[in-house]
């Protein structure tokens, strides 16, 4: 099975090597494909991307917005493309956020990103 692994580099935690870490503990006869992309406006067409051109059977799409109000709607406006990608490609692609204002701790929010990965 081919799985798609797409993050961005303005998450404050690598949620990408968290969940690759997981796939891997669990199944052994996977290809991940990863890509990492600037932030969460650049998900939707990575994931589709890596439907489209990689032959991915499913995406993880990993981010963390920030805590102001303009990144809420950039994370709004990732979402509403993740879910046209999936329509476009009749593939699964799994949202997963994580935003910097639920846990005020860096070490909380950090395990929080952890943890939502790997689930």
């Amino acid at each position: 099975m081919r799985i798609g692994i797409a993050d961005t580099t303005f998450a404050r935690y690598d949620m990408g090597a968290a969940a690759i870490d997981e796939l891997k503990k669990n199944a052994s006869d996977l290809k991940i494909i990863r890509v990492t992309v600037p932030g969460v406006k650049d998900l939707p067409v990575a994931s589709k991307k890596l439907i489209e051109e990689e032959d991915c059977e499913i995406v993880m799409a990993l981010g963390m917005p920030g805590p102001m109000e303009k990144d809420k709607m950039f994370a709004h406006e990732a979402s509403t493309g993740l879910i046209r990608a999936q329509l476009m490609t009749n593939t699964h692609i799994l949202e997963v956020f994580v935003h910097e204002d639920e846990e005020e701790d860096p070490k909380e929010l950090k395990k929080l990103a952890d943890n939502r990965a790997r689930e």
